[in-house]
């Protein structure tokens, strides 16, 4: 993400997609973050392996999975027009 958000700046024609570009990314790393609270809280709760803190460790990284398509989207939209 440090990469892209200088490229953002400078790929983005107008305000609106410089804020859609770096907001795409930094929807990723807040997502993240929230995967990583997830499973420490699980992790917390004890080590032995239950049917139900999988399902909650699989949701949090289908929704980083999801964030991470959602940037590609809007990365490919804007810069293809």
């Amino acid at each position: 993400c440090a990469v892209l958000t200088p490229l953002a700046l400078w790929l983005g024609h107008s305000p609106v997609e410089r804020s859609l570009l770096i907001g795409s990314l930094l929807l990723i790393v807040i997502v993240e973050l929230l995967n990583t609270g997830i499973e420490a809280a699980v992790d917390r709760i004890g080590p032995e392996h239950h049917e139900l803190s999988g399902r909650a460790k699989d949701i949090g990284s289908a929704a980083v999975f999801v964030a991470l398509l959602n940037a590609a989207v809007v990365w490919v939209l804007i810069l293809l027009t």
